[in-house]
C-alpha cells in the first residue's frame, strides 16, 4: 500500500525540495483556503513561477516532495508532528477522501490515515501570519524543536 518508510513524501513541501511536484492549486480565500487537487501530474517549472509576479509558488500551489525527516523541524525522529497536530487541532473540512496524487507515498496518510486526508484541503504551506487555528497548528512548540535547531 505504501512505499518504504524512507520513501515517504511530505504533502506540505517547498518547491525547491528534492523531487518536488505540484499536486494541488490553492483556492478559496485567505481566511478559508482550500486545495483543489490535480487529477493528473502536471509539469510546473521555473517558467511558470516567473509568471506569478510577487507571489511565492506556495501561495498558488501545494507541493509534495521526499520527506526530509531529520532535516525538518516537524519530524521528531519517528513521525511527522505536524500531521499529528493537524489531526488533533483542525476540524475535518470534507466528508470523503479527496482525490490525491500523493496518497500512496504521503507520510501524513501513512502515519495518521484518512483523518489527515479529511483535514488536508485546508492546509497551505505558506500561511498568512495570524492567530487562527491553522497558524496555531503549524507552530512548533519550542520544547519540541529546541534540540533540533542549531
Amino acid at each position: 500500500m505504501f512505499e518504504e518508510k524512507n520513501n515517504l513524501s511530505c504533502p506540505s513541501a517547498q518547491p525547491d525540495m528534492e523531487g518536488a511536484k505540484v499536486f494541488g492549486v490553492i483556492d478559496g480565500s485567505v481566511d478559508e483556503p482550500r486545495v483543489a487537487y490535480l487529477k493528473e501530474n502536471a509539469v510546473v517549472d521555473s517558467t511558470v513561477f516567473e509568471t506569478l509576479g510577487d507571489l511565492h509558488p506556495t501561495h498558488v500551489f501545494r507541493f509534495s516532495a521526499k520527506c526530509e525527516e531529520h532535516r525538518c523541524a516537524h519530524f521528531n525522529g519517528l513521525r511527522c508532528t505536524l500531521a499529528q497536530r493537524i489531526v488533533e487541532k483542525l476540524d475535518p473540512v470534507v466528508d470523503v477522501l479527496p482525490p490525491c496524487l500523493v496518497r500512496r507515498t504521503c507520510r501524513w496518510f501513512a502515519e495518521m490515515g484518512s483523518e489527515a486526508c479529511l483535514r488536508c484541503p485546508q492546509v497551505v504551506t505558506t500561511i498568512p501570519k495570524g492567530d487562527d487555528k491553522l497558524n496555531q497548528t503549524a507552530r512548533i512548540e519550542l520544547s519540541h524543536s529546541a534540540g533540533k535547531l542549531g
